[in-house]
């Protein structure tokens, strides 16, 4: 039995709108062991002659992700970026304030700006607005962008980079409301910095896209209001305004209300974009603020800082917030896509945090093993089959009660379609635990003709499976017969693709 079914109306007509492909981001930060025995091992087996593992990368290729955020995060609201150029047996060892840990600048911004060109992704840097600010930021720019004839420029040729990085999209500091940031500052505060640091920047290299900071959550206290005092001060200056939220079971495995995470990430986004409007209406701009979503994931953050006065401190590349999840969490972070996808007319950029130990889609063992997290497929099966336009879908379907959010749709879904193939790609979750649903897909105009060609699930018996080193394939996607017949399975991801006849 499949239970009621589920509907999905869609017509080429009404579309989302074009999909940026820097929607499918990720963040490598200097916490844990993200970059040391992550991205970075000298040592290792596979390392190359810069001293990257080549295990890592080949599995970031296989993930897709557009662009990295570096270096941080919290780290880089107390880091030079200096320490972090020139030789590397000359740069200093620095206390991070952020993590408590003890930072070599083995790696650093040349380094990493490499190992970008080896993964394909482009770079977006973020600026210290918490213990520095214009002057910094500034050079910066200048050393990543300028050509040549300059201080900063120079010493970069020096430093063996003749070509400029060219850096196209900039944080300006990073969740400067938050009172555990280093630099933390009001909003009226940081917007003056953020202003005066982003007029400097774009005298460097007017192309440049500049990132403002938006809340660190949908829970600060100022949410909202920091969103609107902020953008009151930069508007004319930046291009985006940034979102960061993660999700847990914050209730012990309250799993029904857990797989419906995206329902809140829908909501705040829409709060956003309505604050961002709010602001454009009030400064009669003729500009639209769009929105960075460049830190979104699930994070068991409940169980993280409980240990935050027993952690030891000043080690290097600590094991922090190295989580393993399950098939259900797989499941979750899929509803999370589908919402970044049905909000792409305003969300332009997103950023998966992190992607290599902390809190990521890869495992690594020092010295040993990589693999695949359950979460690393959904984010693969979006950045490799996207399309290029987001369709607008009605969804009926069946619904079920949480205890969190009341009364939800059991089947979430998002589609685009590729204006160069014309294939059609479905992104579907059951959140239902219990209940199989049969979709009837109702396509008209254009669509008329499609039928479906190819079905992949994840879906495990055991919502809590999970991936380790010695069995790194308990949780995979797998393919369904294509029957005619589309039943999504309780609490599963899948991937309907969709051709002309």
């Amino acid at each position: 039995m499949t239970g009621n079914p589920t509907t999905v109306v869609m017509h080429e007509a009404f579309t989302i709108g074009e999909i940026d492909r820097r929607l499918f981001g990720s963040f490598v930060e200097h916490m844990g062991r993200t970059v040391y025995t992550g991205i970075y091992e000298p040592n290792h087996p596979s390392a190359d002659s810069r001293g990257f593992r080549g295990d890592v990368l080949t599995l970031v290729k296989e993930l897709g992700p557009t662009m990295v955020r570096y270096p941080g995060g919290n780290f880089v609201s107390a880091y030079n970026w200096e320490d972090g150029v020139g030789p590397a047996s000359e740069r200093p060892v620095r206390l991070d304030l952020a993590w408590r840990s003890t930072e070599t600048n083995e790696v650093g911004l040349n380094e990493f700006a490499e190992w970008s060109k080896s993964a394909g992704v482009e770079l977006m840097l973020a600026v210290n607005l918490g213990t520095r600010g214009v002057d910094a930021a500034r050079n910066l720019v200048e050393y990543c962008n300028h050509p040549g004839g300059t201080y900063w420029s120079d010493l970069r040729r020096r430093h063996g980079v003749q070509a400029p990085h060219n850096v196209k999209v900039w944080c300006l500091g990073n969740e400067m409301d938050a009172p555990w940031q280093i630099g933390h500052k009001t909003p009226m505060e940081y917007g003056r910095i953020a202003v005066e640091a982003a007029k400097a920047m774009r005298r460097v290299d007017p192309t440049i896209e500049l990132v403002a900071c938006g809340s660190s959550n949908s829970r600060m206290p100022t949410f909202g209001a920091w969103e609107a005092t902020v953008l009151e001060q930069t508007y004319d200056q930046v291009d985006y305004i940034s979102l960061h939220n993660y999700y847990e079971d914050v209730d012990d495995r309250d799993l029904n209300s857990f797989l419906a995470s995206s329902d809140s990430m829908d909501d705040f986004i829409d709060s956003v974009v309505a604050t961002a409007d709010f602001v454009k209406g009030k400064l009669h701009s003729p500009k639209t603020i769009q929105l960075s979503f460049d830190e979104w994931n699930i994070w068991h953050q409940t169980e993280f800082h409980r240990g935050d006065t027993e952690r030891e401190a000043w080690r290097k590349a600590p094991d922090l917030a190295e989580d393993i999840y399950s098939a259900a969490e797989a499941v979750v972070l899929g509803t999370l896509l589908i919402s970044l996808l049905n909000h792409s007319d305003r969300v332009r950029m997103a950023c998966l945090a992190q992607l290599v130990n902390v809190i990521a889609p890869i495992t690594t063992e020092p010295s040993g093993r990589a693999w695949r997290q359950s979460t690393f497929y959904p984010f693969a099966d979006v950045a490799g089959r996207a399309g290029t336009r987001s369709l607008r879908l009605s969804v009926t379907s069946p619904q079920h009660d949480t205890d969190r959010y009341g009364r939800v749709s059991s089947v979430v879904a998002a589609a685009t379609i590729d204006d160069t193939t014309g294939e059609i790609v479905l992104f579907a979750v059951n959140r239902s635990p219990t209940d199989p649903t049969q979709l009837d897909l109702s396509l008209s105009g254009t669509l008329a003709g499609y039928h479906v060609t190819d079905h992949r699930v994840l879906q495990n018996d055991d919502p809590y499976a999970v991936n380790t080193a010695d069995d790194p394939y308990k949780v995979e996607p797998r393919q369904e017969p294509v029957t005619g017949v589309v039943t999504l399975s309780p609490l599963s991801w899948n991937v309907v693709t969709m051709q002309k006849n």
